[in-house]
């Protein structure tokens, strides 16, 4: 089988190329390092690319940038792959509200770009898009709270498993980027629904594993190892550190993607996370990962909160394993966590 892959040399397409050739499939993959544009040096991924080419004889890189419409549409026709996974993206929450232009033209024109390619050159090939939970904009700040000694949770018998799918996008702030990722999510499902095409949208929580390059305006779990073995502080904003993510492991996303593959529909949209059970607030992630750094958590606390963000949010996994019985979590949050620091700190070394 024949993949392509967009944002390659980032988390999940890094992983998603990696699984996929060690199973004997040919992989191409499109980046163009936009993370560096975006982060610096810091967000850097030229060393997971060179790890690809190292290690991956059935990995070919393509330099382009998912905003030429044309180069887009002229690599379709040329490969046409039999499934196509799409995870470039500018990522960053806070990012957006700088770089509007490019935010929106990278994350719903370039997706635009990839859906209206895969129609004419290979329109009968699954194509899986990563979402994310911003969306749901800051709806899920609405649902009744509790707060407990180290974090918020949910107050609401409705909520108990988390945000499903049913959970409105609609009428709530959701920062540039969760708008841009809004029009792209509602444009892959229009092509499965109009066009009758093989799309779903995974609606991630915070996606994670040992080849992110965190840094502070994306990559929760990372950043935050990072700061914690480089004895940096890690800022904290607002909600007194309990704030409530999920968390999942890149290589469980990837599972999940080459089920979907073997079995696609059209329109989908799941919402993928490490549900209630791998969900931690900032104080919670930080005693974990000082059991396994050995090092005190160093961070400054700001009352500010960041716009639209989410005080809990953990994903309702019901429809996944409704449609997906055979799926299930491998990794728990503190062996994410774990391989996380061993990995960073195999690197320093």
């Amino acid at each position: 089988m024949k993949i392509l892959v967009t944002g390659s040399s980032g988390l999940i397409g890094s992983e998603v190329s990696s699984y996929f050739s060690k199973h004997g499939h040919s992989i191409h993959g499109i980046d163009n390092n936009q993370r560096a544009v975006f982060f610096g040096k810091k967000g850097d991924t030229t060393w997971r690319l060179k790890e690809l080419m190292d290690n991956l004889p059935s990995f070919n890189h393509h330099n382009i940038d998912i905003r030429d419409r044309s180069k887009v549409l002229g690599l379709l026709q040329d490969l046409k792959p039999d499934a196509i996974v799409h995870t470039a993206a500018q990522p960053s929450h806070d990012k957006a509200a700088s770089i509007p232009f490019d935010d929106f033209d990278i994350n719903a024109a370039g997706t635009l770009n990839l859906l209206e390619a895969t129609r004419q050159a290979c329109p009968e090939s699954p194509f899986i898009h990563l979402s994310t939970n911003k969306v749901y904009g800051d709806g899920p700040n609405q649902i009744k709270l509790k707060e407990l000694q180290t974090r918020w949770d949910y107050d609401d018998p409705n909520y108990s498993n988390g945000i499903s799918e049913k959970f409105s996008i609609d009428q709530c702030k959701h920062s540039l980027f969760g708008a841009s990722k809004v029009a792209a999510d509602i444009m892959v499902q229009e092509y499965g629904r109009y066009f009758g095409m093989a799309t779903c949208c995974l609606r991630g929580g915070c996606l994670t594993g040992p080849s992110h390059s965190g840094v502070e305006l994306h990559g929760f779990l990372s950043y935050l190892v990072k700061c914690n073995l480089q004895r940096r502080s890690y800022n904290i904003f607002g909600y007194k550190g309990k704030q409530v993510r999920d968390n999942i492991h890149a290589e469980d996303v990837v599972r999940f993607i080459e089920l979907f593959i073997k079995t696609p529909s059209s329109g989908e949209v799941y919402n993928i996370g490490g549900g209630s059970k791998n969900s931690c607030s900032i104080l919670e992630a930080f005693s974990i990962c000082e059991e396994y750094s050995g090092k005190k958590q160093l961070f400054e606390y700001s009352e500010t909160n960041r716009i639209g963000d989410h005080i809990c949010y953990y994903s309702d996994l019901s429809k996944i394993y409704s449609h997906f019985p055979e799926f299930k979590l491998t990794y728990s949050l503190p062996e994410i966590i774990q391989q996380i620091v061993e990995t960073q700190s195999s690197q320093r070394n």
